[in-house]
């Protein structure tokens, strides 16, 4: 645990850069590679040794030229897919401009390494899953997609300045502008200025006691934007992946089972053998994460069963087309191959986060975000499937671009000592277990208002150490989520209200919150 001293202490290190990125996943590492080829001198902080771009297994949605993409898909026809899955919230024009340079994107990704599974020689193998109308997704090692996005950047990126167990605590502002994060490091507390900072620190799925996201998934770029007074927005729709590999009352990281496996033919059904989605929806089994989500929670409440079942026993060659999961299921003592793996939805996505535009520009001069922590407009109230890599790709080097530019022209920062935060924390297991009963795949107002009253009893606490600030920060996201949540009186895309069980045309908008302001930049002699 890390002492704090005043300004001018002994003890804290200063150093500069012209960009800060905060993040290694596809988005992190996508930015500081672009920055990095305009001759920038790029920092990356990393928190923790995982990502979830690693453990992404379905793949990359994308268009490809006309000579090799299934017949009658398109560009348009993507972003209808989109637009459709995000139930009337998704920026069209946002929509369009990042899938209309997704093929650009990955086929740069492929000159940087990255290899994708072929039906032929030179020809990529597509699949398809839920909500999508038509096979574009590119995928690697049958269900190790994200594996393989992270070798290839981890590799591109092996030249550039990665510090790790660096956890960015707080934003540095200078007269509204960012001047550099406060950093927590090995070397204690410092400052690490830079006209120009990304956030790229991926979801927050530690909201809740189980979920597909890696341990550092704590929503720490929605908190260091809240603390900063930055709007956030859409954070009321989480999206929970409809088949998480059930395991009993386990906290923490559970395996996914991706939907690919829905879209080579395995299906939903319960302890009976009956259908999940029957009469729900047309697209049935593959039908938008959302609708196959309530779907299994909704038999669950009929049945009060655990878990419903995805049965794969039919799909060819399942142990080689999908070896993550098999491993995961084996590993769990289930042969997939025999009998049908027990699933139920977990928090997975974030389809909001900091408002931003499509290049990553936040309302603050010098600060951007992309990837999961963005919200550009890509994913309105439900993430379409595979979409994720795809805008992190494409908005990472966007944001890694403008980043250098406003770094080139507006020169270097001040140095400043950093100033110890101090932030209202709730106990981890009591905000999980408040977040996980309230707020999770199906909200009522009565839960809601339970919630909110617990958050406002979080104490304020120094921030010391890396799970002090992780606790503060799910405190200040859940705080926003819930907020966002109450207001929000209608069922759409993710965000299901029991007493609110239609959708309402007249709250087709986002909203946009803010809360708390952060320090100003205090120089030292």
């Amino acid at each position: 645990m890390t002492a704090f001293a005043g300004c001018g202490g002994a003890g804290f290190w200063r150093r500069r850069a012209d960009v800060v990125v905060v993040g290694t996943g596809v988005a992190g590492l996508a930015a500081a590679l672009a920055a990095h080829r305009r001759g920038l001198k790029v920092v990356v902080l990393s928190k923790a040794g995982e990502t979830a771009t690693f453990y992404a297994q379905g793949g990359i949605a994308v268009v490809l030229p006309r000579a090799l993409r299934e017949a009658g898909d398109s560009v348009d026809a993507h972003v209808a897919d989109t637009l459709a899955a995000g139930a009337g919230l998704c920026d069209p024009d946002a929509v369009r401009s990042i899938v209309a340079d997704g093929h650009r994107a990955v086929a740069e990704l492929v000159s940087a390494g990255a290899r994708f599974d072929e039906s032929a020689p030179g020809t990529w193998a597509l699949t398809r899953e839920g909500g999508h109308t038509k096979r574009r997704i590119v995928h690697s090692g049958g269900d190790a997609t994200g594996a393989e996005v992270q070798r290839a950047l981890d590799h591109a990126a092996a030249h550039l300045d990665i510090r790790r167990n660096h956890v960015a605590l707080d934003l540095v502002l200078d007269e509204g502008a960012v001047a550099g994060v406060t950093v927590l490091s090995e070397d204690g507390l410092g400052v690490l200025s830079a006209p120009s900072v990304i956030l790229a620190t991926g979801g927050l799925g530690h909201l809740y006691r189980a979920t597909t996201n890696p341990d550092g998934s704590t929503g720490d770029g929605v908190a260091l934007a809240l603390w900063g007074g930055l709007p956030v927005s859409d954070v009321e729709f989480i999206q929970f992946h409809p088949t998480m590999l059930y395991a009993g009352d386990v906290s923490g990281r559970r395996p996914l089972i991706t939907e690919a496996l829905r879209g080579e033919g395995a299906i939903l059904v319960d302890r009976h053998g009956d259908s999940v989605t029957a009469g729900v929806h047309p697209m049935g089994d593959l039908a938008p994460r959302d609708v196959v989500a309530a779907a299994i929670e909704a038999r669950l409440s009929d049945t009060g069963d655990t878990c419903v079942y995805l049965d794969a026993r039919a799909v060819a060659g399942f142990a080689d087309r999908f070896p993550t999961v098999n491993a995961a299921c084996l590993q769990a003592g289930i042969d997939a191959t025999r009998q049908p793996i027990p699933v139920v939805p977990g928090a997975h996505y974030s389809c909001g986060g900091v408002t931003t535009d499509v290049h990553g520009r936040t309302d603050m001069a010098g600060l951007f975000a992309a990837g999961e922590v963005a919200r550009t407009g890509m994913h309105g109230a439900n993430r379409l499937a595979s979409n994720s890599l795809l805008e992190g790709l494409v908005v990472g080097e966007r944001a890694g671009v403008a980043a250098a530019d406003h770094a080139r022209t507006s020169g270097p920062s001040r140095l400043v000592d950093p100033e110890p935060p101090v932030r209202p924390t709730l106990p981890r297991p009591e905000l999980q277990r408040a977040m996980t009963r309230h707020a999770a795949v199906v909200r009522d107002a009565g839960g809601l208002r339970e919630l909110s009253d617990l958050l406002n009893t979080a104490a304020p606490t120094p921030l010391r150490s890396r799970t002090d600030f992780e606790d503060a920060a799910l405190t200040a996201v859940a705080g926003a989520v819930a907020a966002a949540a109450l207001s929000r009186t209608e069922t759409r895309g993710c965000h299901h209200r029991s007493d609110f069980p239609g959708t309402d045309p007249a709250q087709a908008f986002s909203t946009a919150r803010r809360a708390g302001i952060a320090h100003e930049a205090v120089a030292c002699p």
